[in-house]
């Protein structure tokens, strides 16, 4: 019984594979790629990307949770010092049955005591197209009642090695009554 359940699972990962490419190297190669970059052999590329983020806070399948808060967050008309742990879908539009591109993971806190700002700490990673199982990171503010922000690209994986960059975030939606939101982002990054 054992042996069979080892090979259905060996099978399994065989065929799953090409469905989870990633564009993540050995570390052989990654060092080879260094050294093209270091060597200036390497050329800056410029990539533009645009994609809706879903934040969901309530229903059957959320995809944000509140996992810490202060013993100050429910009386701080800011929510100061609540924190969310987050999977949201990425997608092509602003329906969610659109065309999923990504997953935005890590987490948001509300930061600031004045103003309702999140600090965001996220990974956008790409599953699908050219880009698949690259990421970008994201740390910085994010004012939410701005109609626009803008926050920075410090980094990435796959096709995104060494990336640096902007996004700028537009609500689309938000519903008071839930929390959900669907935020509209542009991103300019250059990565080699």
């Amino acid at each position: 019984m054992g042996k069979v359940a080892i090979v259905v699972m060996l099978i399994t990962l065989a065929v799953a594979k090409p469905i989870v490419h990633s564009k993540i190297e050995e570390p052989k190669e990654v060092d080879e790629w260094f050294h093209k970059v270091r060597l200036g052999l390497a050329a800056e590329k410029v990539t533009k990307l645009h994609f809706y983020f879903h934040d969901i806070q309530s229903g059957k399948n959320p995809t944000a949770m509140r996992v810490a808060q202060s013993s100050f967050t429910d009386k701080s008309p800011t929510l100061f010092g609540l924190v969310n742990m987050v999977d949201d879908p990425l997608t092509e539009g602003p329906e969610l049955t659109s065309k999923e591109v990504g997953r935005a993971q890590g987490l948001y806190g509300l930061a600031g005591l004045e103003e309702l700002s999140l600090l965001m700490t996220l990974n956008y990673v790409f599953t699908s197209g050219e880009y698949n199982g690259s990421t970008l990171s994201i740390l910085g503010r994010n004012p939410v009642w701005h109609p626009v922000r803008e926050m920075p690209i410090v980094g990435g994986s796959g096709v995104f090695r060494l990336a640096r960059g902007v996004a700028t975030a537009k609500t689309y939606s938000f519903n008071v009554t839930t929390g959900n939101a669907v935020v509209e982002y542009n991103v300019l990054v250059i990565h080699y």
